[in-house]
């Protein structure tokens, strides 16, 4: 699966009617990434978040925020007006209410892409996989999840694939755990290290020996603006895989925090017991823990399809990325 260190395009285009794209999700770490390397590549951007402009966290030079909710069709539908792309990158906080919230929130957005005209693009999981799939995924592997949350995605993308068939272009580029500036809602922020301190110890979720896939915000997002630059060429329902970092033994990502902070730092292993007893009485503790297969036996993104279609996969060396992240949460 190669990938090969390319530098982030940078390639502003001045066109008179700039393409236009509604991210709904900006304020999360793919969403905010994407926006940025859209902006970046020419886009027009448009962001809708409840509560309309942004914080200074969330600010991107050249964005335009409005009002909305994702969970409402008509606000949906008139953010995406003039839009070409919506990017779907919104999601329930903390792993709650799945059901009650992510089928209606992809519903809204199929209904307001076939109004207007827009190709839907979706960061996808892994969740929808099962042992069956494992350990290196494919595009058109079978989708037979093994838990909730993973069979919800499955019907996600289900009616994704059957929206396309009625006119409506999806495309999906399919990412392992997210790390990067920026991106406060996942396993390498909220799990490995703990954002705005000195770091004492890393919590690693998974065992030695065991490959993990990783996606740095920033190559995921370049790697989707390259794709929207290549439109035209894309199928109606457009599948790839990003292979991102590859931590063949589950040791490399702590070993590059540890060289980023250029000191020695213990390793532990979280605490699934723990979890699971606080599942009992809360929801995101007993949601985390029905994800631990993902951490029990290596899963890797085959991406020869995207390399095929790209030619390259863009690749911030290790080091560099894992640097950029603590940087940006803060960890010293």
């Amino acid at each position: 699966m190669p990938s090969v260190h390319t530098p982030c395009s940078k390639r502003s285009k001045t066109m008179e009617n700039p393409r236009t794209a509604l991210v709904l999700g900006a304020t999360g770490g793919i969403g905010r990434a994407v926006a940025k390397a859209l902006l970046a590549h020419g886009w027009s951007v448009t962001a809708m978040r409840r509560g309309g402009a942004a914080t200074t966290g969330d600010h991107l030079d050249g964005m335009r925020w409005i009002e909305g909710d994702a969970m409402q069709a008509v606000d949906v539908l008139r953010a995406a007006q003039g839009a070409q792309v919506i990017v779907h990158a919104v999601n329930p906080k903390g792993y709650r209410d799945w059901g009650r919230l992510v089928l209606p929130m992809i519903d809204n957005s199929i209904a307001a892409a076939r109004a207007v005209g827009a190709r839907i693009v979706l960061p996808g999981t892994i969740y929808n996989y099962g042992p069956d799939a494992f350990p290196d995924l494919v595009e058109d592997a079978p989708q037979h999840p093994v838990t909730a949350k993973g069979a919800i995605r499955v019907e996600l993308e289900n009616r994704l694939a059957a929206a396309a068939k009625d006119g409506v272009a999806v495309l999906i580029l399919r990412l392992g755990d997210f790390f990067g500036p920026g991106g406060g809602n996942n396993w390498f922020a909220q799990g490995l290290v703990k954002p705005g301190t000195r770091l004492k110890a890393i919590t690693y979720p998974g065992h030695k020996g065991l490959g993990h896939a990783w996606a740095y915000l920033p190559d995921a997002a370049e790697t989707i603006a390259l794709l929207l630059d290549r439109a035209e060429a894309l199928e109606p329902f457009a599948r790839f895989h990003f292979a991102g970092h590859w931590d063949a033994d589950g040791t490399q990502m702590t070993r590059a925090i540890a060289a980023a902070l250029g000191r020695d730092i213990p390793v532990k292993p979280l605490p699934w017991f723990l979890l699971r007893v606080a599942g009992w009485f809360q929801e995101t503790p007993r949601e985390i823990v029905k994800m631990r297969y993902l951490w029990q036996q290596p899963v890797r993104l085959d991406n020869h399809r995207l390399t095929g279609f790209l030619g390259v996969e863009p690749h911030t060396p290790f080091g560099e990325a894992v640097r950029e992240t603590l940087a940006g949460l803060g960890v010293s």
